[in-house]
C-alpha cells in the first residue's frame, strides 16, 4: 500500500495544461499499481489474518501550508469499526500533530514521511540532530502525543542534494503480532 506525498501532485512543475498534469499524477499512480502497490487516497483497506482484522487507512497528503491539505481522515475512517486497530499512512509528519491526534477516530498508529531528515544531521548514540527539526519537530523515528503514536521514516530518496551526510537512508519494517 503506499500514499502520495507533496511532489506526486506535480504542483512544482510548469504544465502545459491541467490535463496534462492529471494525466502525469494518473501516470504515476498506475506505475505504483504495477509495481504492487495498492495507493490509497483517502480510503482504507483490511488485512485479516486468524480471525483478527487490522485497518490500514491511507490519506493523500496533508502539509502545513504551502503544501496540499487533501487528506480526509473521516472518508478514510468509511467503514471501520471504531474499536478496530488502525494505522494510517499520511506522508506529512505534521498531519498528526494537527489534525490526526485531535481527531476522535482512535488511530493507533501514524506511519509518515516527507522530512527524508534534511538529508543532514547527526545520528550518534546520545545525538539525533539535523536542521530540519526546526521545521518539523517531529522528523525522524518513533514519537508518542495523548496516547496515540507517530512514526517519521527518513527514506532512502534524496531532494535537491543527490546525497545524505549523517543522515543514512532508511527502510523500516514493523513486525505486529
Amino acid at each position: 500500500m503506499a500514499v502520495l506525498g507533496n511532489h506526486d501532485y506535480g504542483d512544482y512543475v510548469t504544465w502545459t495544461s491541467p490535463d496534462a498534469k492529471k494525466k502525469n499524477l494518473d501516470t504515476l499512480i498506475e506505475y505504483e499499481k504495477q509495481a504492487g502497490f495498492d495507493m490509497l487516497r483517502n480510503e482504507n483497506r483490511v488485512i485479516e489474518r486468524n480471525g483478527e482484522k487490522l485497518y490500514i487507512l491511507g490519506v493523500e497528503n496533508w502539509g502545513l501550508k504551502p503544501f496540499p491539505q487533501f487528506g480526509k481522515i473521516d472518508d478514510a475512517l468509511k467503514g471501520v469499526p471504531e474499536s478496530a486497530p488502525k494505522i494510517l499512512m499520511s506522508h506529512d509528519p505534521t498531519h498528526f500533530d494537527y489534525v490526526v491526534k485531535k481527531h476522535p477516530g482512535n488511530i493507533h498508529l501514524t506511519l509518515s514521511g516527507h522530512t527524508h531528515g534534511m538529508q543532514f544531521g547527526l545520528d550518534l548514540k546520545n545525538i539525533k540532530w539535523s536542521p530540519v527539526q526546526y521545521r518539523y519537530p517531529k522528523w525522524a523515528d518513533l514519537y508518542e502525543s495523548e496516547g496515540k503514536m507517530l512514526y517519521v521514516n527518513r527514506g532512502f530518496g534524496v531532494l535537491g542534494y543527490p546525497g545524505r551526510v549523517g543522515v543514512l537512508p532508511e527502510i523500516t519494517l514493523f513486525e505486529l503480532s
